[in-house]
């Protein structure tokens, strides 16, 4: 596919028009809206591709209950994207949590990145119960993401990564908050999982203030925002982009923050997050974030770090979550 053309220039970052992305797929022939994933007041367990009998629990042979939902509320429309390249030991994973949510108005899209081992006959698998999906060459992540949402019509967004997987019932808790009130971004806990003979690791978030965003610290596969406030990947990150995106996605924005874990993400090699080659990356990612053509120096570092270390400890001191 080729790469549109830039519009939109936010300090040094040249960030796409998604709109441009999204007139190169109308162009194949993709009739937008896409397609909802098929819903079935019996769920889709029962319908999904078969797993081996080894694989059980969720999201194998468990389902959120079609029934949670109520069979004449109205939900609002859920976009889910799942940028993805050679991670066939996870996708299956990843997809099944997301279809057996069994949210009853979703759209699914993966943009698979021309992956060399299985994923694509796992795609192919699926493909039933995708909006959409493809899996063709691209320049990376950041760039599958935004071609996603270019792709994206929901009322609220999130991307998920092929190697994480979201927790049950999640759709339904995060959606009843979004309807409940004016929460435009939603954020929670997560585990980060090794393998499967020790037990996961649980890592909480804290609810923050603006001046803490500049801390990482929020779990990209258990956030949640509303679709108006959405904006483009900064493509030319490499590790950083979920939290280069909070920078300017989250300030001022009201919050919700579930004190219990989203979703799930594994620990592998070959995680940008555990992988030590990856350490140049990293640091190339924070010259760029924090350049003075970008987000600029942050000179009052050494308070946000000296007031978040105090925060910490005060919430240790009282137990709270």
């Amino acid at each position: 596919m080729p790469k549109p053309g830039r519009k939109k220039k936010l300090y040094s970052m040249l960030l796409p028009d998604l709109k441009q992305y999204r007139s190169v797929f109308e162009s194949m022939g993709v009739t937008l809206p896409l397609p909802g994933v098929p819903a079935s007041s019996q769920g889709l367990l029962q319908v999904l591709p078969e797993v081996p009998a080894t694989r059980t629990g969720w999201p194998w042979t468990v389902e959120t209950s079609p029934s949670v939902y109520g069979k004449r509320e109205h939900w609002p429309k859920l976009s889910i994207v799942t940028p993805s390249y050679n991670q066939e030991q996870f996708i299956e994973e990843t997809i099944r949590s997301v279809l057996l949510q069994n949210y009853p108005n979703l759209e699914y899209i993966i943009i698979d990145g021309g992956s060399t081992d299985g994923t694509k006959t796992i795609l192919e698998k699926y493909a039933p119960w995708i909006s959409y999906w493809q899996s063709e060459k691209d320049e990376g992540q950041g760039q599958a993401i935004n071609r996603g949402f270019s792709l994206a019509s929901g009322d609220y967004y999130a991307w998920i990564n092929s190697d994480d997987y979201y927790l049950k019932d999640v759709f339904f808790k995060v959606a009843a908050k979004f309807k409940a009130g004016s929460t435009q971004f939603i954020y929670g806990f997560g585990y980060n999982k090794i393998s499967e003979q020790q037990p996961a690791e649980l890592i909480k978030v804290l609810p923050f203030r603006d001046m803490f965003i500049k801390i990482p610290s929020l779990i990209q596969p258990s956030t949640f925002w509303l679709a108006a406030i959405h904006q483009p990947i900064w493509e030319e990150l490499h590790c950083s982009l979920d939290f280069e995106l909070w920078l300017r996605l989250v300030k001022g924005r009201s919050r919700y923050r579930f004190k219990e874990a989203l979703s799930v993400a594994h620990v592998h090699a070959d995680a940008k997050t555990h992988d030590p080659k990856m350490k140049s990356k990293w640091e190339e990612d924070h010259h760029k974030i924090w350049a003075a053509d970008a987000h600029g120096e942050v000179y009052e570092w050494r308070r946000i770090i000296f007031l978040n270390r105090l925060r910490k400890k005060i919430r240790q001191l009282f137990k709270l979550n």
